[in-house]
């Protein structure tokens, strides 16, 4: 994934910026790091793109499901049909009927719960990829953040402490 890339990329500029004399603090080159946080925006669309097809498809394997299960119903009520032309075999299209259709909507019923599990599935696959990506750029964004006010604050105070010494 290049969004991995692109935070070891930013944690690489994080970690090589150089320190503030008697301090932890470090000063990173701003411009840069508003390049990399724009391109990871930019790959962030990939992963939601991912999501929106596995719901896509999602959808479109229920629709053939359905499809399917249809054409299993009518190919039974088909049956049904021919048998009542039958006329010794009248009672037993009746009897067999009521079967087909509840086997029928039985298998129907288990395709679209099939469906539905193997698209939840993709979709939590997806889910925890989103997330943990979201949770590992909210955290180095969150540190480098911390890093950037605690350097801005330090330089505030030396500014103020060398002005009242001007005094």
């Amino acid at each position: 994934m290049e969004i991995f890339t692109l935070l070891d990329t930013l944690e690489d500029l994080l970690e090589g910026s150089r320190n503030l004399p008697f301090s932890n603090k470090s000063l990173v080159e701003k411009e840069e790091m508003l390049d990399l946080i724009k391109e990871i925006r930019l790959k962030l669309p990939d992963e939601l793109k991912q999501a929106k097809w596995v719901k896509e498809e999602r959808q479109r394997i229920l629709v053939e499901a359905q499809k399917e299960a249809d054409g299993i119903i009518k190919e039974a009520e088909n049956r049904i049909i021919a048998m009542i032309d039958e006329h010794e075999i009248t009672r037993k299209a009746y009897d067999q009927k009521t079967e087909i259709i509840e086997a029928a909507n039985e298998m129907s019923r288990e395709i679209s719960n099939g469906t539905k599990e193997y698209a939840d599935s993709l979709l939590a696959t997806t889910e925890n990829v989103l997330q943990d990506t979201l949770n590992n750029l909210e955290k180095n964004m969150s540190e480098a953040l911390n890093l950037m006010h605690n350097s801005l604050e330090n330089t505030l105070r030396t500014v103020q402490n060398s002005r009242k010494e001007l005094k």
